[in-house]
């Protein structure tokens, strides 16, 4: 898991800080259990695939990439608390 920091804003309150962590969704029941869990958060979510940034609350984006292999989870304005709504997709929980 590792912090992003988003520039573009000029001064700290205007900047943009993601968490990321490294997930996998092999299966489609997987990946209909993490759309919805990923609705539970507030603000914004993506996938990270390649060049490819995909709302991680939309299911039909989420079906658009490559699920093979590991995807890259962030989450804008992290909270401990969404910790345990992540766990289960985290890659080496698989």
């Amino acid at each position: 898991m590792r912090d992003v920091v988003i520039l573009g804003g000029k001064n700290r309150e205007e900047q943009k800080f993601l968490k990321t962590f490294s997930i996998t969704l092999y299966l489609v029941d997987k990946v209909k259990d993490f759309v919805n869990d990923m609705r539970q958060i507030e603000g914004d979510v993506f996938i990270l695939s390649g060049k490819y940034v995909i709302d991680a609350k939309s299911i039909m984006g989420i079906f658009s990439l490559d699920l093979s292999g590991p995807l890259q989870l962030a989450i804008e304005d992290w909270k401990e608390e969404y910790a345990p709504v992540i766990e289960k997709y985290l890659e080496s929980q698989t």
